[in-house]
C-alpha cells in the first residue's frame, strides 16, 4: 500500500533585528516571502495541535515503533501540512504576477509623440514625366499589296526574310509580276508618277534615282524625257521592264508619228506645186503658195501634237511599285505575304532610319510633354543617353481592327510621343524596352526647398510650414512653387525668415 512521505518541519529561530545589518533582499527570495510561507505553516501547527520542538514520529524506548494508529494520524499531519504549504505558495506567486489595469496601461502605453523633421535645403528642382517606351526605327512602313490596274494583288514573289538588312533600290516583293523596290525619301509614294507630272514627290524619285547612279538632266520636280530614261534605265538594270504610262502609248505616238509624216509630204507638194505654176503673180501661183503654206501649218501643228505625246507618253513609276524609307540600310521586321496568294492587309513591315523611343502618355501626362523639351533614355543594362522630345501627338492614338498603327503594341486612346536620342543608341536596344522621363519644368538655379510633407494648407488659403528650433515650434508662410523630386520650392512672405539649416516639420 502507498504511503505518503514523512515531512519534517523544522522550525527556524528567529533572528533578533539589528539595526547595522545590510538591508533585506527584495523579491521572491526576500524574508518577507519566507516570513509568510512559516507563518503559514505555523498556523497549521496550532490548528492541528502540533507540540513546539516535533520531529516526526519516533520509536519506542524497545526501538520499535510506535503504534499504527499514532502513525496514521501523523501521516495525514504530514499531508495537510504540505498541501497547506503548496497552496500558499501558488497564491503569492499568481499575486505577484498580477497587473492592475493602470499599471497595464502605463506598460502598454506609446512613448511620447516627437515630430519628425527634416532640413531647409538650397536645390535644384526638376518637374518630371516618367514612363515606359520602345526602341525602334524612325520609320516604320507596312507594306500593302496593290496593283497599277486596279486588279486583284496576288504575291508572286518574296525576296527577303524577317532580320534583312535592306539597302537603297532593293527588291522587296513582288506583286502580280511587277516589282516593290525600296528608295531612299521621306515622302510616302501617294500617287503614279506619270511623263509630265510636276510636283515634290518627283523631285524625290530624281534625286532617289541619281543616289543609285541613274541621273537626270530635268529641273527638279518635272518629269521630263531626262527622267524617262533614268527611269527605263534603272528599271532595265533591276531585271524589268517599265510600265508605259498608257497601253494605248504606242498607238498614240504611232498616230502621232503618222500624223507629222503626212504633213510633211502635203508641204512637199505643195512647193513641187508652186514651182511649177506657169504665170508669175497669176492666179494658179498665188494658190498654190496658199497650199504650201497651209501643209507648213499642218505641219507644225503635227510636229506640236506629236511632241506632247511623247512628253505624255513613255515609262511611268506606280506608286505601288515604291516603297520610300527615310535612311539606309533599313530592316525587314516581319514577313506574313505567301506566295500564291491574294493579298488586301499588310504582308511586309520595314523600318529604317535612326533608333528612336516611342512612348504612350495618359491624358494627364500629355498636358506636361511639350516638343523640344529634354529627356532621358534608361536601359535595364544601364546604358542612358540624354534625348529631345521631337514629336507628341495632338490627338489619341485610333484603333484598326485591334491594331494599333505601324505595328504599336500599346493600347488605343493614348497620346504617342517620340523622343530622338542626341547620340545613335546601341543597335541592340531595337525592339526593347527602355525607361524615359521627360523633364517637364526644371529650376535653372538651386532654390530654397523642403520636403511636400512639410507643406500644410490653412484655412484661410495660406500655406506654412512649421519650423522647430530648440524645443519651440514656430510657423512660417510661405508660397509654394515648382514641384520636383518630392520637394516643393517655397519662398518665405515678406518678413518671415526660412532657409539652411532650419529644420520643417513633416510628420509626427
Amino acid at each position: 500500500m502507498f504511503r505518503p512521505p514523512m515531512l519534517r518541519i523544522r522550525r527556524v529561530p528567529r533572528q533578533p533585528s539589528d539595526a547595522s545589518s545590510p538591508a533585506a533582499p527584495t523579491g521572491d527570495d526576500s524574508p518577507g516571502l519566507r516570513g509568510r510561507i512559516l507563518g503559514t505553516a505555523r498556523a497549521a501547527r496550532a490548528t492541528l495541535k502540533v507540540p513546539d520542538g516535533w520531529r516526526g514520529p519516533r520509536r519506542t524506548a524497545d526501538g520499535e515503533p510506535p503504534p499504527r494508529s499514532t502513525s496514521v494520524a501523523r501521516r495525514r499531519l504530514g499531508v495537510a501540512v504540505f498541501a497547506a504549504l503548496a497552496v500558499t505558495v501558488a497564491a503569492l506567486v499568481a499575486s505577484a504576477r498580477l497587473r492592475s489595469p493602470a499599471e497595464l496601461a502605463a506598460e502598454t502605453a506609446p512613448p511620447p509623440a516627437s515630430a519628425r523633421t527634416a532640413p531647409v535645403e538650397k536645390r535644384v528642382l526638376t518637374d518630371t514625366v516618367v514612363t515606359r517606351g520602345r526602341v525602334g526605327a524612325e520609320q516604320t512602313v507596312d507594306v500593302v499589296p496593290r496593283t497599277a490596274g486596279g486588279q486583284p494583288p496576288v504575291i508572286t514573289g518574296v525576296t527577303v526574310k524577317p532580320g534583312d538588312r535592306v539597302d537603297a533600290g532593293r527588291v522587296l516583293m513582288e506583286i502580280s509580276g511587277r516589282p516593290v523596290f525600296a528608295l531612299p525619301g521621306g515622302v510616302a509614294a501617294y500617287r503614279d508618277l506619270r511623263p509630265g507630272a510636276v510636283g515634290r514627290d518627283v523631285a524625290q524619285l530624281q534625286t532617289a534615282l541619281t543616289t543609285l547612279g541613274f541621273g537626270t538632266d530635268d529641273r527638279a520636280g518635272s518629269y521630263g524625257a531626262g527622267t524617262k530614261r533614268a527611269v527605263a534605265a534603272f528599271y532595265r538594270a533591276k531585271g524589268y521592264a517599265p510600265r508605259p504610262a498608257s497601253d494605248e502609248d504606242e498607238v498614240l505616238l504611232t498616230r502621232a508619228r503618222g500624223a507629222v509624216t503626212a504633213a510633211e509630204r502635203a508641204l512637199r507638194d505643195a512647193r513641187i506645186a508652186r514651182e511649177s505654176a506657169s504665170s508669175p503673180g497669176g492666179a494658179r501661183v498665188a494658190a498654190a503658195q496658199r497650199a504650201a503654206d497651209d501643209a507648213a501649218a499642218d505641219l507644225e501643228l503635227a510636229r506640236r501634237e506629236q511632241e506632247q505625246v511623247v512628253r505624255r507618253t513613255g515609262p511611268m513609276v506606280p506608286a505601288a511599285e515604291l516603297v520610300f524609307l527615310r535612311g539606309f540600310p533599313g530592316r525587314v521586321d516581319a514577313v506574313t505575304a505567301v506566295v500564291g496568294a491574294e493579298a488586301s492587309r499588310p504582308v511586309l513591315t520595314v523600318s529604317a532610319g535612326r533608333l528612336v523611343v516611342r512612348a504612350d502618355l495618359t491624358p494627364q501626362q500629355h498636358g506636361l510633354v511639350r516638343k523640344g523639351q529634354t529627356a532621358r533614355v534608361s536601359a535595364e543594362s544601364g546604358a542612358s543617353a540624354e534625348a529631345t522630345v521631337r514629336d507628341v501627338a495632338e490627338g489619341t492614338r485610333p484603333s484598326v481592327d485591334g491594331r494599333d498603327p505601324a505595328g504599336a503594341e500599346s493600347a488605343a486612346g493614348a497620346y504617342e510621343m517620340v523622343a530622338v536620342p542626341r547620340r545613335a543608341l546601341d543597335a541592340a536596344l531595337a525592339g526593347r524596352e527602355v525607361g524615359l522621363t521627360v523633364i517637364a519644368a526644371s529650376t535653372r538655379e538651386p532654390v530654397l526647398a523642403v520636403p511636400i510633407a512639410a507643406v500644410a494648407a490653412e484655412p484661410d488659403g495660406r500655406t506654412s510650414v512649421t519650423v522647430v528650433a530648440d524645443g519651440e515650434r514656430r510657423r512660417v508662410d510661405v508660397v509654394p512653387g515648382l514641384v520636383g523630386d518630392g520637394y516643393v520650392q517655397v519662398t518665405p512672405v515678406a518678413g518671415a525668415e526660412l532657409g539652411p539649416p532650419d529644420q520643417v516639420v513633416v510628420g509626427t
